[in-house]
């Protein structure tokens, strides 16, 4: 997170936009042999709001935790 705030332009490696979302970011961390994933989304002051993390067995970020990123970010707009 540390390295996301310092830098103006991030690298794939480290911060992306999933397709086929509402507007959902993935973070990338590895730590030993763990890949740790956090999604979230930028709210209208541009700060990056995050949902949940998970870690990531397989090359695609898996449909539920999409689903559960989008549902986050809905009732947080709703209560913003």
């Amino acid at each position: 997170m540390q390295l996301i705030e310092q830098m103006q332009i991030l690298p794939q490696t480290y911060l992306k936009k999933l397709i086929h979302t509402d507007d959902i970011w993935e973070i990338r961390a590895t730590f030993a042999n763990d890949i740790f994933r956090i999604l979230g989304f930028f709210n209208k002051e541009n700060n990056f709001v995050t949902t949940h993390g998970f870690i990531k067995k397989t090359q695609k970020t898996p449909k539920k935790e999409i689903i559960l990123a989008e549902k986050y970010k809905k009732d947080y707009l709703n209560r913003s």
